[in-house]
């Protein structure tokens, strides 16, 4: 019979819960996972109660409350991490976007992209995930890296996107408009605050609203309260590089 404790432990409110897989990355212990577009707590014993995943969901839909449940179980979550390692490739909401990877883009023949390189140009992106919402402020792509903080739409807009912007460069992507602004802000700060980043380029269309992520940047720079090199890139609405 499983023995149960009042102890502390996550709570999902999934009528807040986007599905946005945040804070799947940010569970060292693997105890969250997206099940039909929502966060859920997959085991009671998984969960240590600390917390780790409260700061990282932009819709405030996770809390920690005193409830009866089995006890953590550190020899469990090992036994479930491993068992995750195996299946690396079913990735938590079905997408890359959920899952912090770091690449390389070698000279293999076989790579797809090296084989079409005549008709297609390779690509340049180096890790997952991208979108500033979903990336942990320690993952290891953002220790000593150019960053470069793009508009959703700047990839689409520019052709020379990748050799430009994204060759030797770590990636975050926003959009000031349509995304939750101060979530991102905070995110940023936490990243340029705990990551050794060396340098941030803010790449961003010239309609009026992108520019929210030049002040956006610029804020979370001085909140780090570091001395951070900072350069801003204007793409026109043509695909037309401005500055």
């Amino acid at each position: 019979m499983t023995t149960k404790v009042l102890r502390k432990i996550v709570r999902i409110d999934e009528e807040k819960c986007n599905g946005c897989g945040a804070c799947v990355p940010a569970c060292a212990e693997g105890a969250i996972e997206i099940i039909d577009g929502k966060a859920r707590l997959i085991s009671l014993k998984y969960c240590d109660g600390l917390g780790a995943c409260l700061g990282e969901c932009p819709q405030g839909a996770i809390t920690i409350e005193e409830q009866e449940s089995e006890e953590f179980d550190e020899e469990a979550v090992r036994h479930h991490l491993q068992a995750k390692e195996l299946v690396s490739d079913t990735l938590p909401c079905g997408c890359p976007s959920a899952t912090v990877a770091q690449f390389g883009r070698g000279t293999d023949a076989h790579d797809p992209a090296q084989v079409t390189a005549e008709a297609s140009p390779r690509s340049m992106l180096s890790h997952w995930p991208v979108q500033l919402t979903l990336v942990p402020s320690g993952s290891p792509f953002l220790d000593q890296a150019d960053l470069v903080l793009a508009a959703d739409c700047v990839p689409f807009a520019y052709a020379g996107f990748h050799r430009e912007f994204l060759k030797d460069h770590s990636l975050v992507v926003a959009c000031p408009k349509l995304d939750d602004f101060e979530a991102h802000q905070r995110k940023l700060k936490e990243i340029l605050s705990h990551s050794r980043v060396r340098s941030l380029t803010v790449v961003h269309m010239e309609v009026p609203c992108c520019f929210g992520l030049v002040h956006m940047a610029k804020r979370a720079i001085r909140l780090s309260g570091k001395d951070i090199p900072f350069r801003e890139v204007t793409i026109g609405i043509r695909g037309e590089l401005r500055s």
